[in-house]
């Protein structure tokens, strides 16, 4: 347990003045035999406040550097940075306010504050909810024509990566108590992005994933699989032509 300023004064009285000193191993025994349920002091400790004491006139702790520490009113400050700005990230705040990361953590952690991340949803057309019903109209008739539909449809999906500053939903926080069900539209079709597309086949019950630069490769796929799926570049073409 560290000496506090009491501490210190009586330790500074037990070595006394004048022609009634006590040597500092004698103070560490007295002070010992006076707090036998403290640690024992040492004479570097003895020596030191001594010598603090001639030099600076008193035993107190000097002023510590850095950050304060967190109060009721820095608490009131992180709160209000919150609600002014509800996607504020916590090392803004911490450099705003100059107190440290894990006391504004500790602070919203306290108030119930959770940074909730937004959610991507597409942006959908005037016609979108018309082409949604054929779709599934087209499904389901197809599926009780042919009890294998199903299962020998190729399914794709693509990853994008934009390249101009794109929302993205990892770095984009909600300082919130409640969850403010945060949405944001976005398009389908960008002018700056990459484009990496994922063709899984579903062949008697087999996963076999594909990655291509563009979706218009995916033609290579009959011939890399044997010609066991279709001739995607035939449908490609039909279905150009159809529309």
């Amino acid at each position: 347990m560290p000496l506090n300023e009491r501490d210190r004064i009586e330790i500074l009285m037990m070595i006394g003045v004048g022609d009634r000193m006590r040597t500092q191993q004698e103070v560490c025994r007295l002070f010992h035999e006076m707090h036998p349920d403290r640690e024992p002091v040492s004479q570097s400790t003895v020596s030191r406040i001594e010598r603090k004491y001639r030099e600076l006139g008193h035993v107190r702790d000097a002023p510590r550097q850095g950050r304060p520490k967190t109060n009721e009113n820095v608490q009131q400050d992180v709160i209000l940075s919150a609600l002014e700005n509800p996607h504020c990230t916590v090392r803004q705040v911490s450099r705003d306010l100059n107190i440290g990361k894990s006391s504004v953590s500790n602070i919203f952690k306290k108030v119930k504050y959770h940074p909730y991340r937004v959610r991507l949803i597409h942006e959908l057309a005037e016609d979108d909810f018309d082409r949604r019903t054929e779709f599934c109209e087209y499904m389901m008739d197809h599926n009780n024509q042919n009890n294998g539909f199903i299962a020998n449809i190729l399914f794709s999906d693509e990853a994008t990566f934009f390249l101009n500053g794109h929302v993205n939903r990892q770095n984009t926080r909600y300082w919130s108590q409640e969850n403010p069900h945060w949405m944001q539209e976005y398009h389908t079709q960008h002018p700056q992005k990459l484009i990496m597309n994922l063709c899984v086949t579903l062949w008697t019950h087999c996963i076999i994933p594909y990655v291509f630069k563009c979706i218009y490769e995916v033609c290579k796929l009959s011939n890399e699989t044997g010609n066991v799926a279709p001739d995607l570049a035939t449908l490609r073409r039909r279905d150009l032509e159809g529309r």
